[in-house]
């Protein structure tokens, strides 16, 4: 079990608590089955296009059911626990989908280049895993996808698959290179939140 799959089974937990606090904000407390979807979706969304676009068989969640395992138990937590979520955190979806794209970025990065994409493409397929997940997530809970809205979201994503690629370039250790790169999306992100820093309108 190494640290790279820990750190995916971690991803892939925050995203489901995340997907699970979505719909509970919705009002979803009666279904519990619902709830579990908009997790498991939220959860595997992303990563499971980005295994397809590349031909990556099978596909993680298919042959190793850690993942369901983890996706259950995250979204159990997040019913069990949904007064304390609700209740003591101001935004907690935001919290948990910020850590998620920090996370399933460089993850998605991670695994593209391993498969021998150029990194143009690497940089793309990063964005697929941690961006893709949120769109299904918002859809079907009829929001507004989080990456159309003129908030940075997608910006914090792509400036840290930069600055991976960066640390690569310069022969940084790996663990240090993905930890400066997660993190750098994740404060990013937080920061825009805070200062409601916005992309300029098109018009």
């Amino acid at each position: 079990m190494t640290i790279w799959y820990l750190t995916d089974l971690i991803g892939t937990s925050v995203f489901a608590i995340s997907g699970a606090l979505s719909a509970l904000q919705k009002k979803m407390y009666h279904d519990l089955f619902s709830i579990f979807f908009v997790g498991f979706v939220t959860a595997i969304g992303g990563g499971t296009l980005r295994d397809i676009i590349m031909g990556a068989h099978p596909i993680a969640w298919i042959r190793d059911p850690n993942y369901l395992v983890v996706i259950i138990a995250s979204v159990l937590i997040a019913v069990l626990c949904r007064t304390w979520w609700l209740g003591m955190l101001r935004r907690p979806l935001l919290i948990f989908d910020t850590l998620g794209i920090g996370i399933y970025t460089i993850l998605g990065m991670q695994k593209a280049l391993a498969h021998g994409v150029n990194e143009w493409a690497a940089i793309l397929l990063g964005l697929i895993s941690a961006l893709f997940g949120g769109v299904i997530r918002d859809t079907l809970v009829n929001d507004l996808p989080l990456i159309f809205d003129r908030q940075l979201y997608a910006t914090p994503c792509l400036a840290g698959a930069i600055l991976y690629l960066a640390g690569l370039a310069l022969g940084l250790d790996t663990n240090l290179n993905f930890v400066l790169s997660a993190g750098t999306i994740t404060l990013f992100r937080l920061v825009a939140i805070r200062k409601g820093w916005s992309l300029p309108r098109v018009e």
